[in-house]
Parts: C-alpha cells; sequence; structure tokens
C-alpha cells in the first residue's frame, strides 16, 4: 500500500490551544508544542506551534479546506507555503530511507506519526533557512559597500531593524531547538528509535540546523562589526560637535578682547 505524506509551512506559529478548541476531532496525543489527529485508517493531521501542518493521505481539495479552517488560529499566515512530499510504501520486508520515498513494515500509527514529524522538522528547516539566507545576503551587501566606500551606508535606525530581524529569528530557532530532539517514544522503542535515526539522516536534519546556526553566527558577527562603526561615528561626530562649541567660545572671547 502507498500512502503519501504532505507538510507545509503556513505560518510564523499556531495557536494550539485555541484550535484544539475550535476543532471538533478527538485528538491521539497532544502537548503544549503540537497536536496529533488519527481522523480513521491511514489518515492523519499533525499540527505545530512553529506553524507546520502535516496531513497523511489527504487530497489537495481537503487540505485546502483544514488550512481554511485553521488560518484564524495562525500568525502572520503565508501566501507562498513551503511543502515537502514523502511517498510512504507499507509491506516491505525492511525498513529503506529514501529522498522521497521511505518503505516500512506496517503502517503503524507511531511509525507513521515519527515519520510526519520529520518531514515537518525538515519543512521548518527550510523556512528557517531561507530566512537565514536572506540576513546573509543582506549582510554580504553592507560589508561590499564597506569595502568599496570604507563606510557603511545605513542608518542607525535601519541597523537597529536589521538587528531584530537577526535576534527575532534567532529566538524562533532556540525557541523551537526541541524539534530536532528525539520523541519520548522512542526512547523505549528500539525499532522507532532505529527509524527516527534515519529518518533524521535521510532529510540531513542536523547538519542543515548546523548550517544555519553558522549562518547566524556569521551575521551576528558582522552586526557587532557595524555595531562598532556606528557608536564610532557618532563619537566623532559628537568630538566634532565640541570642538566646534569650544571654538566658538574661544573665538567669542577673542572678539570680546579686542572689541570690548
Amino acid at each position: 500500500m502507498q500512502l503519501k505524506a504532505l507538510s507545509y509551512q503556513i505560518a510564523d506559529s499556531i495557536d494550539l490551544k485555541a484550535f484544539k478548541t475550535a476543532f471538533p476531532v478527538e485528538v491521539y496525543a497532544f502537548d503544549s508544542d503540537e497536536l496529533f489527529y488519527s481522523i480513521e485508517e491511514h489518515k492523519c493531521i499533525y499540527v505545530f506551534k512553529y506553524g507546520v501542518v502535516c496531513f497523511l493521505n489527504y487530497d489537495e481539495i481537503k487540505i485546502a479546506e483544514f488550512i481554511q479552517f485553521i488560518s484564524p488560529y495562525c500568525k502572520n499566515i503565508f501566501s507562498n507555503k513551503l511543502f515537502e512530499e514523502l511517498i510512504i510504501e507499507t509491506g516491505a520486508k525492511e525498513f529503506r530511507f529514501g529522498y522521497n520515498k521511505v518503505e516500512i513494515l506496517n503502517a503503524e500509527v507511531e511509525v507513521l506519526r515519527l515519520i510526519m514529524l520529520n518531514v515537518s522538522q525538515s519543512v521548518a528547516l527550510d523556512y528557517y533557512s531561507n530566512q537565514t539566507n536572506a540576513l546573509l545576503e543582506e549582510t554580504n551587501y553592507h560589508t561590499q559597500i564597506l569595502e568599496k566606500k570604507g563606510k557603511l551606508d545605513i542608518s542607525g535606525k535601519n541597523l537597529k531593524k536589521y538587528i531584530g530581524r537577526t535576534l527575532n529569528l534567532k529566538n524562533k530557532i532556540a525557541e523551537n531547538l526541541y524539534i530536532f530532539d528525539s520523541p519520548d517514544v522512542t526512547w523505549e522503542n528500539e525499532v522507532l528509535n532505529k527509524v527516527d535515526i534515519s529518518l533524521k539522516n535521510t532529510f540531513d536534519l542536523q547538519v542543515r540546523f548546523r548550517n544555519i546556526h553558522e549562518g547566524l553566527e556569521i551575521v551576528k558577527e558582522n552586526l557587532d562589526l557595524f555595531k562598532d562603526i556606528m557608536q564610532h561615528r557618532k563619537s566623532t561626530v559628537l568630538e566634532w560637535i565640541i570642538i566646534i562649541l569650544i571654538l566658538v567660545e574661544v573665538i567669542n572671547l577673542f572678539i570680546e578682547k579686542i572689541f570690548p
């Protein structure tokens, strides 16, 4: 039997508590960060607070209807949604993991849930990676200006906004670091643990997370440099203002001496 998991990054975040109250379906498993619904046999929905929703064996119409239903509980919903698709083959003699397809022994709910979790983590990493790359491009632009002109071509207010965007992204990733940890169920089940490790390796989750972290560190180092340059520029301006004021006072005293 062939199943399909589709995961979408639909927003910055989702209010799970409000959505859980409004969605009239019994939840299979939940905590403060995620809701997992086993709607019927081989049909599941996984909702995450970091703005991702994953569907198992749902057609595009049903997916669109659900996204429309959950939209009021989303913060900053996206018009262009990132998504990832994975084909799941059941009835295999052994587990096999490929980039676009996995083969599993049977369609146990916990195995399907674990697959959906890792697909969702992959989409979330795509989202954070895109934001990090945008910050890196902006950083590179300013460093090139600094190289060519010997000064920053950015105002203090825009620099503060730039620092704010970087800090917000770092905070989002730090807040959702748990998504890269193995779920509790894998600690007690050797089969699920092997599946989880294999899926993480298949999607390169740890490597991609490390790349995002390193990219943000590069941005942070450049921001620290930009901030120092701006402070030096302000100090220089203040020094010149003081010098001019002193000079004016001296000239004033000189005039008073000559023309009492």
